[in-house]
């Protein structure tokens, strides 16, 4: 090559490395606005963190955006029933990983907090306000004061779900027998800005108390609404206030509506309560919090007195006005049809009127199998329409929106379900104009803290119709809840919830099988020295000590062995199995299909049952690499295609958004194994298609390495050799010979020694019958030699 042609190509190389550098600083650039320039809807549900009256968490937070500037918020908890947080002057944070992709991390309040509430009920049970959860320690700061986590016992306070009017929040939830809603809402005169909370309480048998703020650093009392003279720590609602002051500070708090013998207290601690005698319900009213400068403290009082009364929020509870009446159309793209399976892409509206990041979590199928709901990670649910043959116009309509990190749908009776960080929600069109306006907890028993990792994956059903879906552990912390690092099912109604197995660390994905069979995956990380692929027992413990376990478990005890494990070369993250059904796909109805969210890849899965333990192996399948990490999947009834989706958001190689992908089958011939069978002198291995017997019968054709793992509370193990355990490495097995039976189809391979291996690579390089190369390699694990 001349100086001159150098110079040309050492130019061009420049220009394209400096379009890259540039390409990659505009992705970073865009995906930093994603999470910020979304428009989540008028909520928003997350853990967070707030530091009046003390630093505290709602684990299972709401916010609700309010004011028509949207420059005030408060937060929900729907664990106790408490507005946590009021605040203006700013919104969140946004550190987690859903957002800025940050690890052990969650989101704060960022602006200037108003009122709050410790991390106690909302409500009181026969006058007590203490809370009776048990509070855990976290091992890992054993300093820290102990914690309560999860739900209230249902005859104390039940979330029930939110309801959404436009951009208005109705919250329903019980109170013993009691139904209440509640509205949060912000109303601004006279320079006074008020926080209101309309309650619409139902007819009790008890007297009730409400914590509605409490700010240790004022005191003050009950007073009059007029004059604010102190009355005492306790008086009636009717013309009184409750004024709390503190150096340049106060809170001023009202409350209207049927207030015939309801009462204000305030605690030594500053706790203001209001009472509500069961005679003086069913019963409306609305509290009115305002917090000035001190010299402003009668004006609030008048501003507050003067607020109009409480409305009936029955009528917003029959679904309003449409939020998102634009509906987006994409064009589909089908793949060509050269391979046995061809990638059709049922394109995501990327770009959208909402700036929602479309991160696909889970889809499934309505009885017109032409549509489905897909979930996105950042909180929202959509409807695409057009899934035909052609794909030539997909409909995506935005429906649901301010879900806790959605990761899992499924469709029962037309009716969707999704796994939420903090529950799984069963959505409701209550005026059938194609929005949700019910988001209706169906099961709320989640057991949420505030570590980043620990994911709720999934959702599946058995043909009972209990749910099921996998909580991922804390990432190199013990556990804390019992939930932490389970497979779980919740009954057919949502009122149990079974921990059926733990020991998982990341276990992305459940698949429930033909005959029951519970499957999840998990990734490589501490205690699990390898990503593994488990075919579950009810009880059954699978590897990291960090999960939840029922008693002081020791290394000693061991664990159940997956049915095949990972290198984290060939996938770095699985994530869920399914079942091929019906004979329109290329492979036997009931063959096992793994996604993988590390490498974006689809294998199929083998396996046996070995005196009562299962093993099996594992084999890409011939189609292309996605490339966003394939998580979710599911097979078409009517056309029996393979319909997957995915994401990108934590590790993984494939790194786009996210995506949604019809595997099609073209016709082609299918050259894979689909059986490998562990015999006491070998392994047999049976394929879609005959194979040429001379090809086969070649031991040179093949070749066989193994290795094992080292369980322990580093991240991930090396290789060890079988023979030298202290010798990092694999060892090569010797092939004495290979056979192919009769119908051509399944070759045995005799071994020298056949023992139980955490790890084999079996690599093929043969000629099927009709003379088309099959280069592959089956990844397998032998837990039991047969005898």
């Amino acid at each position: 090559m001349t100086r001159s042609k150098s110079a040309v190509v050492r130019f061009i190389l420049l220009v394209l490395v400096a379009g890259l550098i540039c390409l990659a600083t505009f992705t970073s650039a865009d995906a930093a606005k994603r999470w910020v320039a979304m428009d989540c809807g008028p909520t928003m549900s997350l853990s967070l963190e707030s530091s009046l009256p003390a630093k505290n968490i709602a684990y299972k937070g709401i916010l609700v955006r309010l004011g028509d500037d949207k420059k005030a918020t408060v937060a929900f908890d729907a664990d106790l029933m408490r507005y946590s947080v009021g605040w203006d002057g700013g919104y969140i944070n946004w550190r987690s990983i859903v957002y800025d992709g940050s690890h052990g991390t969650h989101p704060a309040v960022a602006g200037k907090q108003r009122f709050g509430n410790r991390a106690t009920p909302g409500w009181a049970k026969a006058g007590s306000f203490k809370d009776p959860r048990v509070f855990r320690i976290d091992p890992n700061n054993k300093k820290a004061a102990p914690i309560a986590y999860g739900p209230m016992p249902r005859d104390w306070v039940q979330y029930k779900g939110l309801y959404m009017h436009g951009n208005r929040v109705v919250f329903s939830y019980t109170v013993g027998k009691t139904s209440v809603l509640d509205n949060p809402g912000l109303e601004t005169k006279n320079g006074v800005t008020l926080f209101t909370r309309t309650l619409n309480i139902g007819k009790s048998s008890e007297d009730l108390a409400l914590q509605v703020l409490e700010n240790p650093a004022q005191s003050g009392s009950v007073a009059s609404a007029k004059t604010l003279e102190s009355i005492g720590a306790k008086g009636p609602a009717n013309g009184n206030v409750v004024a709390l002051k503190a150096d340049g500070g106060a809170t001023i708090v009202s409350v209207s509506g049927d207030t015939k013998g309801v009462t204000w207290e305030v605690t030594k601690g500053s706790e203001v309560r209001l009472h509500v005698p069961a005679s003086s319900t069913p019963a409306k009213l609305k509290i009115c919090i305002a917090a000035v400068t001190k010299d402003q403290s009668t004006a609030a009082a008048t501003v507050a007195t003067a607020s109009k009364g409480p409305e009936d929020l029955s009528a917003l509870t029959k679904g309003g006005p449409k939020r998102w009446a634009e509906k987006l159309t994409t064009k589909g793209k089908l793949g060509g049809d050269d391979r046995v399976y061809a990638t059709d892409q049922i394109i995501a509206p990327m770009e959208n009127p909402w700036n929602s990041w479309m991160r696909l979590g889970g889809f499934d199928f309505f009885k017109d199998p032409t549509k489905a709901a897909v979930c996105t990670w950042n909180g929202d649910v959509w409807i695409v329409e057009g899934i035909d043959d052609k794909l030539e116009k997909l409909t995506w309509t935005r429906i649901a929106t301010g879900m806790f990190q959605p990761l899992g749908v499924k469709i029962v009776d037309e009716t969707i379900y999704v796994t939420c960080r903090d529950q799984i929600a069963r959505l409701h069109d209550l005026n059938g104009d194609g929005e949700i306006d019910f988001y209706e907890c169906f099961n709320g028993d989640h057991q949420v803290t505030k570590h980043f990792h620990e994911f709720a994956m999934d959702l599946q059903t058995d043909k009972e119709g209990n749910f099921y879906y996998a909580k991922s552990a804390r990432h190199a912390k013990d556990c804390i809840v019992p939930q932490h690092g389970t497979l779980m099912r919740v009954s057919k109604d949502g009122q149990k919830t079974e921990i059926l197995c733990n020991g998982f660390r990341a276990a992305n994905g459940v698949g429930i099988g033909p005959n029951g069979e519970l499957m999840t995956s998990d990734q490589e990380g501490h205690w699990t020295p390898a990503n593994r692929i488990n075919m579950c027992k009810v009880g059954g413990f699978y590897g990291n000590l960090y999960s939840f376990h029922d008693h002081k478990r020791k290394v000693s005890d061991g664990y159940d062995p997956p049915l095949v494990w990972l290198p984290k070369n060939y996938d770095r993250s699985p994530a869920s199995q399914l079942w091929v059904e019906g004979n329109k796909w290329g492979l036997p109805a009931g063959t096992m299909i793994h996604t993988s969210y590390g490498t974006g890849q689809l294998r199929v899965v083998m396996h046996e049952t070995v005196d009562g333990t299962p093993q099996g192996a594992v084999c890409t399948l011939p189609t292309i690499t996605y490339p966003t990490g394939v998580m979710r999947g599911r097979f078409r009834a009517d056309d029996g295609q393979l319909y997957i989706c995915g994401l990108f958001g934590w590790a993984g190689s494939r790194t786009y958004p996210g995506g949604f992908y019809r595997v099609r089958y073209t016709g082609k011939p299918v050259q894979l194994p689909v059986a490998v069978n562990v015999k006491k002198n070998g392994i047999a291995v049976t394929f879609t298609q005959p194979l040429d017997r001379e090809s086969a019968e070649n031991d040179d054709n093949y070749a066989v390495g193994q290795w094992n793992y080292r369980w322990t509370s580093r991240y991930g193990s090396a290789h060890y050799s079988v023979e030298n355990p202290r010798k990092r490495g694999q060892d090569e097995v010797e092939i004495k010979s290979a056979k192919l039976s009769p119908d051509g189809k399944t070759v045995f391979l005799e071994l020298e020694k056949v023992q139980p291996v955490m790890q084999m690579k079996i690599t093929v390089n043969l000629k099927a019958k009709d003379g088309t190369p099959i280069k592959l390699s089956i990844l397998n694990t032998i837990n039991k030699v047969p005898k």
